[in-house]
């Protein structure tokens, strides 16, 4: 179901490049394979997209060059969707229309209405115009169009943003048996963890492989921290990753080991991790509720003194996440 890939892909050789006028890439040498699947990990403002476009030839190296194959065909899956910019007054089935492709997965053949239907799309989505759908809408007709593109690279830059806890089951299902090359920038561990065979983390300009994973990486910006902290007393040492939320985590005192703001963060993930599957309970419940007969007073009560429950226990969990944010400024 995609176009062929030949045995060279990508290499980037010692490159170097700046992004607003401050250097994000310094000196990266690495070598993507036909089949590689690898994350990258790294703070906001670390380069992450920055990489991702030099990878891609959207960007020129300020020093080293990116040599990319000859067979190759990339998809991007960019957090601002610019893909969709020229069908916004179309209707879903008129995109449809224009691709006579099928898609293979797991040995079946889609065609695009059931591939759209494997992503959460319902036939009335069909008549909807573009710009009328919801976030999370846009972001999986997007992915789909790029599948439907036979691309053998596929880039995703924060896939997971708008999308709901089902949807976001529904992309990791399609990409566990997506067979070619796959780059993804996620802060989303889950997802980092499930869909990718190696992670990268990018700190200061640096690529550094992390057979540990997400884990090692958050131990490779302890080091940072705690070294830098060590480097200039008196100075706060720079906050930890923003692997766990997407808002930047404010600088933290030199006070706390760097041992005890890493317990602090599995705490986090932990505390996320419930939420999360709280949450998916919570859509459960509101999805069956949708199914039922109004007039079940009795049933549609119950449930939702049960939706209550568990929305008092996400509550709970998210003062604990804060009060754990906040010590670990």
């Amino acid at each position: 179901a995609m176009s062929r890939l030949g045995k060279q892909v990508i290499d980037v050789m010692d490159v170097s490049a700046s992004y607003d006028g401050v250097q994000v890439i310094d000196g990266v040498t690495w070598h993507i394979g036909a089949g590689d699947r690898y994350g990258i990990l790294g703070e906001n403002g670390a380069g992450k997209t920055t990489l991702l476009r030099l990878i891609m030839g959207k960007q020129r190296a300020s020093k080293g060059y990116v040599k990319i194959g000859k067979t190759v065909k990339f998809a991007y899956l960019s957090q601002e969707l610019e893909g969709l910019r020229g069908l916004e007054d179309d209707r879903v089935r008129e995109v449809l229309g224009r691709y006579k492709t099928r898609y293979e997965i797991e040995g079946k053949e889609l065609t695009p209405a059931q591939l759209l239907e494997r992503l959460g799309f319902e036939n009335s989505h069909l008549n909807s115009r573009v710009r009328d759908l919801s976030g999370g809408q846009r972001r999986r007709l997007m992915l789909m169009l790029i599948l439907l593109d036979r691309p053998n690279v596929l880039v995703l830059d924060e896939p997971g943003n708008d999308l709901d806890t089902q949807m976001l089951a529904a992309m990791e299902n399609l990409l566990d048996t997506w067979p070619g090359t796959l780059l993804l920038v996620t802060h989303d561990r889950y997802l980092m963890e499930r869909v990718t065979d190696d992670q990268f983390a990018l700190i200061d300009g640096k690529l550094r492989h992390c057979p540990g994973g997400v884990d090692e990486y958050l131990r490779l910006l302890d080091e940072r921290d705690a070294a830098a902290a060590a480097s200039t007393p008196g100075r706060r040492a720079g906050g930890s990753s923003d692997i766990l939320a997407s808002a930047p985590q404010p600088e933290r005192p030199t006070t706390m080991s760097a041992a005890e703001a890493r317990d602090l963060r599995k705490q986090l993930y932990s505390l996320e991790r419930r939420m999360s599957t709280l949450q998916r309970k919570v859509e459960a419940i509101i999805a069956k509720m949708h199914e039922m007969d109004p007039m079940d007073y009795m049933g549609l009560g119950a449930l939702q003194v049960e939706q209550r429950e568990l929305e008092a226990q996400i509550r709970a969990l998210e003062d604990e996440w804060l009060d754990i944010s906040e010590r670990l400024e």
